[in-house]
């Protein structure tokens, strides 16, 4: 197939699911990243624990791994993954000011996991909207993006500007 070429486009334009049947199994891992940009007020209420909600930190990281493990149910043409790891870090950021998001997500099989790390990151942050909303409707989601990934046949790949 040549680069630059949708996979899950057949020559007539139809949407279909890859056929990896005859890709290796290889460990493969990916990284990703998201914030949550929120009142400063918010930010310290959400660390002293007073949400109304509860704990907002670890119902997101709960909810991104649920969400990590439901990709293919949620994004059309996904396949279903065995995931051997899934890790959700949420970090309190006085510079944002907000709640940054960092998702891991590994496998062993013949697909990448990009979709899961990039799900898990979205609805963590989601999460943190949802649990948080009562403090601060102004809040902002942003920079979910892919960090790295490597395994697979495309190689590795690491974001510009990560170290």
């Amino acid at each position: 197939m040549a680069e630059g070429t949708l996979t899950h486009i057949d020559s007539s334009g139809a949407a279909h699911m890859v056929d990896v049947g005859n890709k290796a199994e290889t460990v493969r891992t990916a990284i990703a990243e998201g914030h949550v940009r929120m009142a400063p007020d918010t930010l310290a209420a959400i660390r002293a624990g007073n949400a109304k909600k509860g704990d907002v930190i670890a119902t997101a990281r709960i909810a991104g791994i649920m969400a990590a493990k439901q990709t293919a149910a949620l994004i059309p043409l996904c396949h279903p993954l065995m995931l051997s790891k899934i890790s959700v870090e949420i970090t309190p950021d006085e510079t944002l000011p907000g709640l940054r998001v960092e998702t891991l997500a590994r496998v062993e099989g013949r697909t990448g996991v990009e979709m899961e790390a990039l799900t898990a990151a979205s609805v963590a942050c989601l999460t943190i909207y949802d649990m948080a909303k009562a403090l601060d409707r102004e809040m902002e989601i942003g920079g979910i993006r892919l960090l790295e990934k490597s395994g697979g046949a495309s190689g590795d790949f690491r974001a510009k500007g990560r170290g």
